[in-house]
């Protein structure tokens, strides 16, 4: 039987997309989601596990492991994709936007990666361990500074564990740039945003599919950061 591949935060965007991309190459998943969309149903009945999970709540990561555990001997891969975008702007209280911002993307990979290791070197060829963490993990951002140092502390994060794990365990991160814009997100913004990279496009979620797929089919990549953001550093 197929070892499953992990993801969180699945159920929308570039997670849910990831999901889509691994049923039609038959490959077992384990998705995990804070909200019911409509899409979970849909997900389940095409085989897909699908398990609640806020990572907010304190017992989270251990229920997860436990639900994990009682299903499966053994993990092909983790893709950390959980992720919040929120920001100073929109979040005065700064003690907790920062607390948030590193627990959802360092605290649980970091917590996560231990308690699933034994899974993930049970399987029966090298496993993977992908973080997308995003481009202003390198920049930083005057926008998003808690979001932007939590990303980079789960950038950190591939080094130490690529060291820890090596050679049973591949781990690399992913960082995007725009990916994909939101539906309500205006003209003006999309073409401001386009002209920040060269390629000057919305590449759309094939591009982490792609990236993902690389690393999953690398025998030789571990310990680095892909960027997948159009040459934006060039600008």
């Amino acid at each position: 039987m197929t070892a499953p591949i992990l993801i969180t935060g699945a159920a929308q965007r570039i997670g849910l997309a990831l999901v889509q991309h691994f049923i039609t190459t038959n490959q077992p998943v384990i998705m995990t989601y804070r909200t019911r969309h409509n899409v979970i149903h849909e997900l389940e009945q095409q085989g897909v596990t699908c398990i609640q999970c806020d990572f907010s709540e304190t017992n989270a990561i251990d229920q997860l492991v436990s639900k994990i555990r009682m299903r499966h001997s053994s993990l092909k891969a983790v893709i950390h994709n959980a992720s919040s975008w929120d920001c100073e702007e929109k979040n005065h209280n700064f003690n907790d936007l920062f607390d948030s911002m590193m627990r959802i993307h360092t605290k649980v990979p970091y917590l996560l990666n231990l308690a699933l290791s034994d899974l993930l070197l049970a399987h029966s060829s090298v496993s993977d361990i992908i973080h997308l963490t995003d481009y202003v993990a390198e920049t930083g951002s005057a926008k998003h500074i808690a979001y932007a140092a939590s990303k980079a502390a789960l950038d950190n994060l591939s080094k130490s564990f690529a060291a820890k794990f090596a050679p049973n365990i591949k781990v690399n991160s992913i960082a995007p740039s725009l990916i994909i814009f939101n539906e309500h997100d205006s003209s003006e913004y999309r073409e401001k945003t386009l002209k920040k990279s060269l390629m000057a496009i919305e590449p759309g979620c094939r591009e982490i599919v792609n990236s993902v797929e690389l690393l999953l089919n690398s025998n030789y990549i571990t310990g680095r950061t892909l960027p997948v953001d159009g040459g934006r550093h060039l600008k």
